[in-house]
């Protein structure tokens, strides 16, 4: 069982060894992920407009087949999902940096509340 007598004591050897090997925090992956959602958002914002222009004249050309009105109400469908979709990803890439900030932000809070714990008292003793 090990007993952590003082605070410094939680950051490993003194002599360089192990320190600093703990939690890290990157905020690459996140940033990378809303990119991703990003590019999601430019890549459907096509899909609509091929969507409508794939079905151009199909109802004037066919008639009047139940077919073609079932048709059109999945394309609605579709269109609805599309658009849904955009708006998700638009909002989860932001919310993705939001937590990369809050992330940094909370890392750099962390490390200047120790950092009085770290330095030497005023009789040289470590704290």
């Amino acid at each position: 069982m090990t007993v952590v007598r003082r605070l410094s004591d939680l950051a490993g050897p003194s002599d360089g060894g192990d320190r600093g090997q703990g939690l890290k925090h990157s905020d690459g992956p996140w940033l990378r992920a809303a990119g991703g959602a990003d590019e999601l958002v430019v890549h459907l914002a096509p899909v609509r407009g091929e969507l409508a222009a794939a079905h151009e004249g199909l109802l004037a050309g066919a008639g009047r087949l139940t077919a073609l009105a079932e048709l059109a109400a999945v394309r609605e469908s579709w269109e609805r999902r599309i658009q849904a979709a955009q708006g998700e990803c638009g909002s989860l890439a932001g919310k993705l940096r939001a937590v990369a900030r809050a992330q940094g932000a909370t890392n750099e809070a962390v490390r200047s509340s120790f950092a009085p714990a770290a330095a030497p008292a005023p009789d040289g003793d470590v704290r």
